[in-house]
């Protein structure tokens, strides 16, 4: 059998439901900050080309902002007594939003958002801390602003056999995000993790994914 020449990804233009969950982000001062079902589980894409789906992606929204969770298996987290790049700079997420669901540009626009995830070491011996930044998208015609990084919740989680990373990204550091106008955004992940092959939501890195919003997911804000 012959490898196709092009990931099979790349001849569909996903279009995905997005449920809303109110309460969230969570703030008791025990348990998790998102807590989301499989209900809200996007669908496992790399299957398409025979890859192994190693992270459970979930997504939700609220008037407040969108919330995603990204949970592993079989994965091993950083080490509590690792040091440099292997604590820090192996595992993590990256998500692209584009609160005007951009089709047909193939250069980002002030809407469109770029923010990595990187787990660390935590204060105890086992916990993982997390670090969660704003970065600019590159060959982009405008920048979104920056927002403050207080305003960002975000929480990292040691599992038996992986690790979890909960995110809040609120309507406040979303240019644009307004869903009584608008309920589509386009929308992009990558999962890395020492371990596995990075993850993506249609086409990876073998096309300007991070760059080019035409390639992104569409996001359908449901009630």
């Amino acid at each position: 059998m012959t490898t196709p020449l092009l990931p099979q990804a790349f001849w569909f233009r996903l279009s995905v439901p997005c449920r809303q969950v109110s309460g969230l982000p969570k703030t008791g001062a025990k348990g998790g900050l998102l807590g989301l079902d499989a209900s809200c589980s996007l669908p496992e894409i790399s299957t398409l080309d025979n890859k192994p789906s190693w992270a459970d992606v979930r997504i939700a929204w609220n008037p407040g902002g969108l919330a995603i969770q990204v949970e592993t298996a079989k994965s091993t987290a950083p080490s509590p007594i690792a040091t440099g790049e292997e604590a820090e700079g192996m595992h993590g997420l990256q998500v692209w939003i584009d609160t005007r669901d951009t089709r047909n540009v193939s250069r980002a626009t002030r809407f469109c958002h770029r923010f990595s995830v990187r787990l660390v070491r935590g204060n105890a011996r086992s916990a993982l801390g997390v670090e969660v930044t704003q970065r600019p998208i590159a060959r982009a015609v405008a920048d979104a602003p920056i927002c403050r990084p207080e305003i960002l919740s975000a929480r990292a989680e040691r599992l038996k056999q992986g690790w979890r990373i909960e995110l809040f990204l609120p309507a406040e550091a979303l240019q644009g995000f307004d869903p009584e106008t608008n309920r589509r955004l386009g929308f992009a992940y990558q999962v890395t993790d020492h371990d596995r092959e990075d993850q993506f939501l249609g086409v990876g890195r073998e096309f300007p994914v991070g760059e080019n919003p035409s390639l992104w997911t569409t996001l359908e804000l449901r009630d």
